[in-house]
């Protein structure tokens, strides 16, 4: 049977279809392939084969395409560029809607309310049919939002807390001086240079340690509303001609709000709260509204309050009052309106429940929720929005959902289906993938391997495929003899765990056996990732080092852990490390090479060559991060912005370097035939055989390919990466340390985003990392996870409220 087009043998099935021809996005090879409308598709195959390729880059990103094409080019340059989808051409393609697990910029103020839009019909209810106080004027929605300026805390802005600088927050160590950068919270580069120019300039010292200074000038500096302008004379430069010039002062505390009022940059906006104390607002308490809105009440609740309530026992509420109105024999203007009201946000809040969403309150920051769920949230409010004859493409939507909630998943997906949609699903879980009418495999590998299709049509054929890796999983999801061999462990020694609490973990004892693997499950929202942050915070405190992976923050400020912890027996551990699926970097810069070490080795090699010696380089030069080396047009990005008129921004290839990243001198060296750009197009296999020979990024070559990550580049941008595989790149860099101290390592739900051919492969890794001596523990929902553990700790009976208690350890 031909790779490039698959017919259906089943042609009853198809009453239309959306026919793709010539699709060579990425690693697509030429494929030609027939999806059906009006039905439930799932894409499957390995990580890296191709699938998001196929569903979201070509299919979605064609139709996006042709929609750009029908606006007017004046609006069409304000709308970000679509992934040009490489496709020869795409038939039947109705319009599209894409639920991806990205986070799409959400901010400090998007909570599951405004994601869902649930928080517009709240705050309908309590202005139309809320009691207020006596004499109190009527509010309209806006005022019960702390996003508007009718509604927000006119002290903190709507946000809750109040960000203070203090003179210890703006200048952490009082032991330097002014020109050694004492103000922390001034600017770097030269900003910073000439506000220090200026105090210099004003007859202030610089050079003495800070704490020295008068306490008038230290506060006029840090505090003062006056803004002079000062004529500056730079110390002389003999490279350059420092001319005077008129620069303007800003106190460091005026620097810091600005900055955190306007800033648009993650970065800087985090720097500048490491400058401040954060504490909550006086005058609000923490409740971000106006207290004209605080007054008014629904069912005896504030609006704030509401919104802290549980979904599930928020629509209890609404479904208790519903039934007392059902009863009305007569209903006034008011009752229809709360009736209204109350019907739409009762379905809202059904749809949430039935997504297992029920443990969460509208209230909470959207950034707090997993990808998983802030999907699932998407697709509640797409279910609610009645579109018909689109193609809705979806990231996973099983991904963090505990099995018990499956089955009600795929019952919405089908009334989505029901309401006149075709929905595809790009989805590792073969319990659903099964119950799918159209399943498209993409592979056999990953990488350069993949990108063919392997086949399309009804589940039940997909089983005869031999070169399918996904049809060996569909029949059998657990092949537990490629996991692991022996039996259980019985462990080394015991981490006694007492008074655990956090969120909904609240007192929770636990003997945590040493030297084995664990897994802790229960339904989504029982509390395991909570149980994963206490066990961290405490034992990082008592017992351990802790050695987080960068940008694996673990529990938030304003929820922190309590408890205590013991531990007896062998391998207590002296290093705790938490590895999530947070991305592993926020630039291109940031590469896959550059984040596991490996890049350190490869640099050495070609300083080390008769080449480079004689032109005096070391390894800086061999850097695409440093300007030694890098390509002086694109600073070693290997792409350039391009600004199009009437069109939108976007990046080109570097038309210096091609995308080699480095400039033309540095391309003249070579080690054993090859330059440091040939290195950082090869793949994790290919130069795992290149390398061969140079035994710690070798070690680090191995780690990657064992994790299943071999069709990865060495120069990937980090930004390029899935959470999946930023995961499992963080894991590498821990399998190819040597002589490590026991460890205990922390996993929130490793498996999700992976094939079960992937999950398989990581679980074998986990348990070599038990093998060595250290403790793992891992929050999982999968089931190869739960029948190779050792202990399995379930934590439940329900969600939120109802969960964070041990229900049962299991060994």
């Amino acid at each position: 049977m031909s790779a490039r087009l698959w017919r259906t043998p089943y042609p009853d099935l198809v009453t239309g279809r959306i026919e793709v021809r010539g699709a060579r996005l990425h690693n697509l090879r030429d494929v030609d392939v027939d999806l059906p409308r009006d039905a439930l598709v799932a894409v499957t195959g390995v990580s890296g084969s191709g699938k998001s390729s196929l569903a979201f880059g070509t299919v979605h990103g064609e139709a996006q395409r042709r929609y750009l094409d029908s606006v007017a080019p004046y609006a069409r340059r304000l709308i970000h560029t679509a992934v040009d989808p490489q496709v020869r051409d795409v038939r039947g393609l109705p319009p599209t809607v894409a639920l991806e697990q990205g986070r799409g910029g959400a901010g400090a103020r998007s909570t599951v309310g405004t994601v869902t839009t649930t928080g517009s019909t709240l705050r309908m209810l309590w202005s139309r049919c809320g009691t207020y106080p006596a004499g109190a004027g009527h509010l309209d929605s806006d005022s019960f939002s702390p996003n508007t300026p009718l509604g927000a805390c006119p002290a903190c802005g709507g946000l809750g807390v109040v960000h203070e600088p203090t003179e210890a927050s703006m200048v952490p160590d009082d032991s330097l001086s002014i020109a050694e950068g004492a103000v922390a919270a001034w600017p770097g580069a030269w900003l910073g240079k000439n506000y220090r120019d200026i105090v210099a300039t004003l007859g202030h010292a610089v050079d003495v340690p800070w704490r020295e200074l008068p306490r008038a000038t230290r506060d006029w500096i840090l505090f003062t509303d006056e803004q002079p302008v000062v004529t500056v004379v730079p110390t002389r430069d003999a490279a350059r001609i420092n001319r005077p010039y008129q620069g303007t002062f800003s106190s460091a505390a005026r620097y810091v709000r600005r900055t955190l009022a306007e800033t648009r940059s993650a970065t800087q906006r985090e720097r500048m709260l490491r400058c401040v104390v954060t504490r909550p607002c006086g005058t609000c308490g923490g409740r971000r509204l106006r207290p004209e809105a605080l007054a008014v009440t629904w069912q005896g609740l504030a609006v704030d309050e509401a919104s802290g309530v549980p979904v599930d026992g928020l629509l209890a509420t609404v479904r208790e009052r519903l039934d007392e109105l059902a009863v009305l024999l007569e209903r006034d203007a008011r009752q229809q309106a709360e009736t209204l009201l109350l019907e739409d946000l009762a379905g809202r809040l059904g749809l949430m429940a039935e997504l297992g969403l029920g443990h969460l309150t509208l209230g909470r920051s959207s950034t707090s929720v997993s990808a998983g769920e802030l999907q699932r949230l998407r697709l509640a409010t797409a279910l609610r929005s009645g579109l018909f004859g689109v193609v809705y493409v979806l990231d996973e939507p099983s991904a963090g959902l505990h099995p018990r909630d499956t089955d009600r998943l795929v019952d919405l997906l089908r009334r989505l289906v029901g309401a006149g949609n075709t929905v595809v699903v790009v989805e590792h879980d073969m319990g659903i993938a099964s119950r799918c009418d159209w399943v498209v495999d993409v592979g056999p590998g990953a990488g350069a391997q993949g990108g063919e299709v392997l086949w399309s049509g009804p589940p039940a054929g997909l089983v005869g495929v031999d070169a399918s890796v996904t049809a060996r999983y569909l029949a059998d999801r657990v092949h537990t003899a490629e996991i692991r061999q022996g039996p259980r462990r019985p462990g080394t020694g015991t981490l006694h765990l007492a008074g655990l609490a956090r969120h909904t973990v609240r007192g929770v004892d636990l003997d945590l056996p040493l030297g084995t693997l664990t897994v802790v499950t229960g339904v989504s929202g029982s509390g395991k990732t909570s149980l994963l942050d206490a066990v961290h915070d405490v034992t990082g405190a008592d017992l351990a080092r802790v050695e987080d992976q960068p940008d694996d923050d673990p529990a938030d400020d304003d929820a922190p852990a309590t408890g205590s912890v013991t531990a007896t027996g062998d391998g207590i551990p002296r290093r705790v490390v938490r590895i999530t699926q947070r991305p592993i970097g926020r630039s291109p810069r940031s590469t896959l090479a550059t984040y596991t070490g490996l890049w350190d080795h490869v640099r050495r090699l070609f300083a080390a060559t008769p080449d480079a010696r004689e032109r005096g380089w070391t390894a800086t030069h061999f850097s695409f991060n440093t300007a030694a080396g890098q390509c002086p047009t694109c600073g070693g990005e290997g792409a350039v912005a391009v600004e199009l008129l009437f069109l939108p921004g976007t990046y080109s290839t570097c038309p210096t370097c091609r995308g080699a990243r480095f400039d033309a001198q540095t391309l003249e060296v070579t080690w054993e035939g090859r330059t440091v750009a040939d290195l950082l197009a090869m793949t994790v296999v290919q130069a795992a055989e290149v390398l061969a020979g140079v035994p710690p990024a070798r070690r680090a070559l191995d780690a990657l390919d064992a994790l299943g990550l071999g069709y990865l580049t060495l120069g990937q941008p980090a930004t390029e990466l899935s959470g999946g595989e930023a995961q499992r790149i963080k894991l590498a860099t821990e399998l190819q340390r040597e002589r490590r101290a026991p460890t205990l390592y922390l996993f929130d739900e490793p498996t999700t985003g992976l094939h079960p051919a992937d999950v398989h492969r990581l679980l074998a890794q986990l348990h070599t990392l038990v093998d060595a001596g250290h403790t793992v523990l891992v929050a999982e929902h999968d089931e190869a996870a739960v029948a190779t553990a050792d202990v399995v700790v379930e934590l439940g009976p329900g969600a939120g409220d109802e969960g964070g208690r041990v229900v049962s350890v299991r060994r």
